[in-house]
């Protein structure tokens, strides 16, 4: 990791522990906005990471990122942050203006149609923030192919609805006016679904660190007849079965965020999805079990985890879909092309 990210996995981590406590989130599960939470993050410029310095951002990188997401999903922030940093990059990416305030992006293309007047339509369901974001990014579709689109708040309604998690999933209808440009041959339909599932595996990746670590504090502190659970044997098995998922679904992530600085992260953020998916089935069900009875009460806080990972697993594309789509590509490349694409990718990405 270089210095740069060493001092902001520092700063970050300082951040969210001091501002994501539990009375937070738990305020947030009730619909409060934490206002002094992103005013501190906006202060900090992590909103920015990924745009460049003539734009007021830091040029960090999508290993940057990937730092910042980690923390974010460790300590369960309740705010855009993902959202945001998207948002930015693609705006960026089209040549068009980055507004300030809380930004959010419309994950599906595929219902939102940009008309020959500059307006935009179409209904969209679970859209991240929506009822909460000034403004919304995306793609639509065009008669000469997609445009990027940043709409205000004025150019859609919100109807408020939210995921297992609590967090805003809102049902959005375009009714006005945004700004676009068209966009790039580098920007295709599944461009916001690629990256954004790469932004949910950097989340997931903070958030089973974060319950396998403290499912194992539990173990060494709860005792059951005259000893530690940490010493019984189902439990290290179970414990070191969950371990090794995490830390598989970790490193995918590490290595789609080092090599989307690179390119596009196509094959690489697809594994990351589907592993930080499988990892997060079976180290919620392994953390829930080990935890007994207290861990599914409101009052303890690893549902606040693992209920985002439930969540997340779902949002831009599940597992079972990114494993789908490495099949098909692995089945039209034929099998002569399966190990060179796999190592050629991996030499490409260190």
């Amino acid at each position: 990791m270089s210095e740069l990210r060493e001092i902001l996995g520092e700063t970050v981590t300082r951040l969210f522990a001091d501002h994501c406590t539990k009375e937070r989130l738990e305020q947030a599960d009730a619909g409060k906005w934490p206002e002094e939470l992103w005013a501190t993050i906006v202060e900090n410029g992590l909103t920015q990471a990924l745009l460049p310095e003539e734009k007021g951002g830091v040029g960090a990188g999508w290993q940057a990122a990937y730092v910042i997401l980690h923390a974010a999903g460790r300590y369960a922030a309740p705010v855009p942050l993902a959202e945001t940093l998207l948002a930015g990059w693609l705006l960026n990416g089209a040549g068009l203006d980055i507004p300030d305030g809380v930004l959010s992006v419309v994950p599906q293309q595929e219902s939102v149609i940009l008309s020959s007047s500059g307006e935009l339509q179409g209904v969209v369901s679970n859209v991240p923030w929506a009822d909460r974001a000034d403004y919304l990014v995306g793609l639509a579709r065009k008669d000469v192919g997609l445009a990027v689109y940043c709409a205000p708040r004025s150019a859609y309604e919100a109807t408020p609805n939210h995921n297992i998690a609590r967090e805003p999933r809102d049902l959005v209808r375009f009714t006005g006016i945004a700004d676009t440009e068209l966009a790039s041959s580098e920007v295709t339909s599944n461009t916001m679904m690629l990256y954004g599932a790469m932004a949910r595996s950097g989340q997931m990746a903070g958030a089973l660190e974060r319950i396998i670590e403290d499912t194992l504090q539990y173990t060494a502190d709860r005792t059951q007849f005259g000893r530690p659970i940490a010493k019984f044997q189902v439990i290290q098995q179970n414990m070191a079965m969950a371990a090794a998922e995490v830390a598989a679904a970790v490193m995918a992530a590490q290595n789609a965020f080092r090599a989307a600085d690179y390119g596009v992260p196509d094959f690489e953020a697809a594994c990351a999805k589907v592993l930080a998916g499988d990892a997060a089935g079976v180290a919620t069900d392994i953390c829930h079990e080990t935890h007994g009875a207290i861990g599914f009460t409101y009052e303890h806080h690893l549902h606040f985890f693992t209920r985002r990972l439930w969540s997340w697993r779902s949002e831009f594309g599940a597992e079972a879909e990114w494993a789908e789509k490495i099949g098909r590509r692995a089945a039209a490349r034929g099998p002569d092309a399966l190990w060179s694409d796999i190592t050629a990718r991996q030499t490409a990405s260190t």
